[in-house]
């Protein structure tokens, strides 16, 4: 801070803590300014007194605009009464700006009305011969110009204060859609790796006697889901931001998944017992990272229903890509008579099928609908005939809301 501005620093906190010490200020500058040319010093000492009662009010004029301007509405009766004419006079205006300032319209008509009545007396009074009309021209101008400016301050901080209001609600919003998208992420990494690490454990418990080797394997993928759930949890928490150094700066760095992880995924499903088959068409380098982890989210959270509801069936990833459009379907295939009803439709209400032991919290097709609905798309969700899944997305990559 330039030490110019710091004056205007101090001057601006102590108004905030208290209007009366910062009215104090101005007021005893116009006191002081007005006792030369009003002559009060050489004057009777009533004089200063009248001096005293047209300035000093002002001190409280932020504080009660309607009283301050009665106040020294009266001490200028006197004056008119004594016949005395007194610069400080001036401060009648700046209680009518004040009053303007920060009173409403039945304050400030009644106000502006009485000061220009007395613009009037004054005029009749003081005016030289024949000056009547110039002189009551002139101050009922600076009456005006007074009454402009409070009425200007007045709509400009009720602006100041609906832009404050509208950044207040847009960072209430801001955090609302963050907390949605943690809330997304968090629900799409967790069940799908919990989902894939129960399957595992079955598996891993069901062979450990008759195939140790392929237990220990299914072990072996329990701890790598696990850790790769780790790092996405911290990565949609930005808990790496708690690090410091090179770790914090590498997390930071560490891209979101996209397409290109479609590929791991459909490993660590099929390692999980869910046959799956991922085919991409497209230049998926020219599509934006946020709508990559879009896609990623939509067959991850697609997979995992699957995983689920649908255990044994095999499921087929396929996305396509363009410059302003992005299709992705995930179908799985299943016998009906093997494993029972449509799993996945029971996703969207919470109920699990079959097979997994796991129930669903009813935000799986909820949450997916909200990802496309970001890039204004469509979601369709449903059996197919002859048994199975699909989830059909589409976005449009041209202007993502």
């Amino acid at each position: 801070m330039r030490p110019a501005d710091r004056p205007a620093a101090r001057l601006t906190a102590l108004s905030r803590w208290s209007t009366v010490p910062a009215d104090a200020l101005p007021a005893a500058a116009l006191f002081l300014a007005t006792l030369g040319p009003g002559r009060v010093l050489s004057g009777p000492p009533w004089l200063l007194a009248l001096q005293t009662a047209l300035v000093a009010p002002l001190a409280w004029r932020r504080r009660a605009p309607m009283t301050v301007l009665g106040v020294i509405g009266l001490a200028a009766a006197v004056q008119w009464a004594l016949d005395v004419q007194l610069p400080a006079d001036a401060a009648l205006l700046v209680a009518l700006y004040t009053v303007a300032a920060h009173r409403p319209w039945r304050h400030t008509l009644p106000a502006a009305l009485a000061l220009q009545a007395g613009v009037l007396l004054a005029a009749a009074r003081w005016a030289p011969p024949g000056q009547f009309p110039f002189t009551a021209a002139a101050l009922s101008a600076m009456a005006a110009a007074a009454l402009m400016a409070g009425l200007w301050m007045r709509v400009r901080r009720a602006y100041v204060t609906s832009l404050e209001r509208d950044r207040e609600q847009r960072a209430r919003l801001a955090v609302a859609e963050e907390r949605a998208r943690m809330t997304r992420d968090m629900h799409d990494i967790v069940t799908h790796n919990l989902s894939v690490m129960v399957a595992l454990a079955d598996s891993a418990g069901y062979v450990r006697h008759s195939a140790p080797d392929r237990a220990a394997a299914a072990v072996e993928h329990i701890a790598a889901t696990g850790r790769q759930a780790l790092e996405d949890m911290r990565r949609s928490l930005s808990t790496g931001r708690a690090a410091s150094g090179e770790d914090c700066l590498d997390e930071m760095l560490q891209p979101a998944p996209g397409i290109a992880e479609l590929g791991p995924l459909a490993e660590r499903t099929r390692a999980a017992g869910l046959a799956t088959c991922v085919r991409v068409a497209g230049d998926t380098e020219a599509v934006p990272a946020a709508a990559q982890l879009t896609i990623y989210r939509l067959v991850q959270e697609a997979l995992t229903n699957t995983l689920r509801h649908a255990p044994g069936a095999r499921a087929d990833v396929r996305v396509e890509v363009s410059p302003h459009r992005a299709e992705v379907e995930i179908t799985d295939v299943r016998d009906p008579v093997v494993l029972g009803a449509p799993g996945p439709l029971d996703a969207e209400t919470g109920v699990s099928g079959p097979g997994s032991g796991l129930r669903g919290d009813g935000r799986g097709i909820a949450g997916m609908r909200e990802r496309v609905a970001a890039y204004g798309g469509t979601l369709d969700a449903g059996p197919v005939t002859g048994g199975g899944w699909r989830v059909l997305a589409v976005l449009d990559l041209g202007a993502p809301r």
